[in-house]
C-alpha cells in the first residue's frame, strides 16, 4: 500500500514515515502543500496524510483540490488545530479523518487499515433520488430539494442527511452516525456531532413548518415527520 505523507516538520515527518514503513506501506514524503498536490496528482496513491498548517498550499486546499479530482481517496489530517470549528473544516474539505497532535501512532495505524478496508469494499450503486415527505436528495447531482426549496449542503452535511433518510424514523446514536458517516470508531467528541446536526437543521428544518430532526435527550436523533 503507497502513502504520500505531506507534514513540514521533518522530524515528526520522518518518525511518521519510519513508523509508517515498520508496519510495511511505502511512504513517499512531501514537505510542503504545493509539492504535495504535484505528487498526487502525478502519482497513485491508496491513501494520504497530511497536515493542515503548510507550506505554499494549506492543507485544507490541497484536500479540496485532490477530493475534486479523486473523490473515494482516502485522506487523514493531522493537525495541531483540535476546536471543532477546526474539525468542521476539515471534513467539509472532504478529509475522511482527523487526528489532532500528538497522536498515538499505533492509532494511526488502526484508523490508516479502516480507511483502507473500506475503499476495497465492494461498493453499491447509491439510490438516484432519495425522498422522504417533502423533501428530495438527487445521489446524481447532489442536490437536495424540500418543497421544491433548494437546500445548498456541504458533503458532509450531504453525508449525514443522507444516512438519516435511510435509517427514518428509527434512533441514530452519536456513536453510529460517528462511525457511518465520518467512517471511524473514535470518539470525534459529542459536541462535534452536535454541530453537524445544528447545521443541517437550520437548512432544512428552520424555515419550514414540520420538522423533521428530532432530538432525544441522551441517546441520539430520530428523522421523521
Amino acid at each position: 500500500m503507497k502513502i504520500l505523507l505531506i507534514e513540514d516538520e521533518q522530524r515528526v515527518a520522518g518518525l511518521i514515515q519510519k513508523g509508517l514503513e515498520e508496519q510495511g506501506f511505502a511512504v513517499t514524503l512531501a514537505y510542503d502543500g504545493a509539492f504535495g498536490k504535484k505528487l498526487a496528482f502525478a502519482n497513485t496513491y491508496d491513501l494520504i496524510i497530511t497536515d493542515i498548517i503548510l507550506p505554499k498550499l494549506s492543507g485544507i486546499e490541497l484536500c479540496k483540490e485532490i477530493k475534486t479530482e479523486y473523490p473515494h481517496l482516502p485522506i487523514i489530517m493531522l493537525t495541531a488545530l483540535g476546536t471543532t470549528d477546526d474539525k468542521v473544516e476539515g471534513f467539509d474539505a472532504g478529509a475522511d479523518d482527523y487526528m489532532v497532535k500528538p497522536f498515538d501512532l499505533r492509532e494511526l495505524y488502526v484508523r490508516i487499515r479502516a480507511l483502507l478496508k473500506r475503499n476495497t469494499l465492494e461498493i453499491k450503486p447509491k439510490e438516484t433520488l432519495i425522498e422522504y415527505a417533502d423533501l428530495q436528495l438527487n445521489n446524481d447531482t447532489k442536490t437536495v430539494f424540500r418543497s421544491g426549496v433548494e437546500i445548498n449542503l456541504t458533503p458532509k452535511e450531504l453525508k449525514l442527511l443522507e444516512y438519516m433518510i435511510q435509517n427514518k424514523e428509527r434512533l441514530l446514536t452519536r456513536t453510529e452516525i460517528a462511525e457511518k458517516v465520518w467512517d471511524t470508531h473514535f470518539d470525534t467528541g459529542t459536541n462535534f456531532i452536535d454541530v453537524y446536526i445544528n447545521y443541517l437543521r437550520k437548512k432544512i428544518d428552520k424555515d419550514f413548518a414540520s420538522k423533521l430532526i428530532h432530538t432525544k435527550p441522551g441517546l441520539g436523533f430520530i428523522f421523521k415527520l
